[in-house]
């Protein structure tokens, strides 16, 4: 190669790495603690109308276009802005009682909230401008992988659930957060979706809004003895360059997520990205129950709503009205069997 083709070659390189570092933005470093930690302390909403699987319509593809993620967008506002709007002055009770209640249950008479209770968001995930069409991301058709096994030791159905108190599940019981809100993962729900993080040198902890739960998360610790069972398991960090990896184990039976066994491993990375956002990815290992891990992300944002006190059963007396009912059901079902037995045998 000539001197003066060199020379074409070379500026031609440089202007096409100026290029690419013009539309390639820096990688943000999160500001730091008082300890040289990354700072992922405030308040977070993963408030999302992303789903937890993927509509199988996307197959593989996980990253909406933006014709698409508008369109899901527009659809849920129209959908929340009906949902707020007052109830005609006209409207009956059979009315109201057939109205749509939507995708998530949010208007109408006989839904189980109606929208001022509920806060799910309007946006989708939102990772480095990509809009996601699920929080699944392996497998790669963003659904659940195929079960090898039962787990016989997950509470399973609501057949018999009245027995006793223990057989309602943990938030009703006020006992955890529903769903998988407090985690590991912590998934969005419908409402509640506000975490503050608080840092100190040796933890960190997440106080959960939906019904009161704060996770521990001890660094660079060991775990504890795998029969010593906790609530939201046993959650042990350290830090990778920005990013915080946190391992979970030993979660009691009753939290499994989705059947899964009480052997399952969540391990978690949070990664602030930005000023106002956390990238939080997850992976559940459960070779027992699942084919293959199930890993997931979601965007935790900044918000300035405040963890207030979650007041799960003060003035409630469902499940013990629930229960004193059940109990009512069986006396009647007993005295009309010894009734029918009486009958039977010729008694009065």
């Amino acid at each position: 190669m000539g001197s003066r083709a060199l020379a074409v070659s070379l500026a031609l390189s440089l202007l096409a790495g100026s290029a690419l570092s013009q539309t390639k933005p820096a990688p943000y470093h999160a500001p730091r603690t008082a300890y040289g930690q990354p700072d992922l302390q405030g308040n977070w909403t993963t408030a999302t109308i992303t789903p937890l699987t993927r509509d199988a319509k996307y197959g593989t593809r996980n990253v909406l276009t933006k014709q698409e993620a508008d369109a899901l967008e527009q659809a849920t506002r129209e959908q929340v802005a009906r949902a707020d709007a007052p109830t005609p002055p006209e409207a009956t009770v059979k009315d109201l009682k057939n109205a749509d209640c939507g995708p998530d249950g949010i208007s109408g008479f006989n839904c189980g909230y109606n929208q001022g209770w509920k806060d799910p968001g309007t946006t989708l995930i939102d990772i480095n401008g990509e809009k996601r069409a699920s929080i699944i991301t392996s497998p790669a058709n963003g659904q659940f992988p195929r079960r090898v096994a039962s787990n016989g030791a997950a509470r399973g159905g609501m057949r018999n659930r009245t027995d006793n108190p223990e057989g309602f599940s943990l938030g009703e019981r006020c006992l955890l957060s529903f769903g998988s809100s407090a985690g590991p993962p912590m998934l969005p729900l419908m409402y509640n979706n506000t975490y503050q993080i608080v840092q100190t040198r040796d933890e960190v902890a997440i106080d959960v809004e939906m019904v009161h739960d704060v996770r521990h998360i001890r660094l660079n610790a060991s775990h504890g003895p795998a029969i010593l069972k906790l609530w939201m398991g046993d959650s042990i960090g350290h830090w990778e360059g920005d990013t915080l990896v946190v391992e979970t184990t030993n979660m009691r039976p009753e939290q499994s997520f989705r059947g899964g066994s009480p052997n399952q491993k969540v391990t978690e990375r949070f990664t602030r990205i930005g000023p106002n956002k956390i990238a939080y990815r997850f992976t559940i290992e459960d070779p027992g129950v699942y084919a293959e891990p199930i890993s997931g992300e979601v965007a935790m944002n900044t918000t300035k709503g405040q963890v207030y006190e979650y007041a799960c059963h003060e003035g409630n007396y469902a499940l013990s009205g629930m229960l004193a009912g059940a109990r009512a059901e069986e006396k009647s079902g007993r005295e009309a069997r010894a009734d029918g037995a009486r009958k039977a045998g010729g008694g009065d």
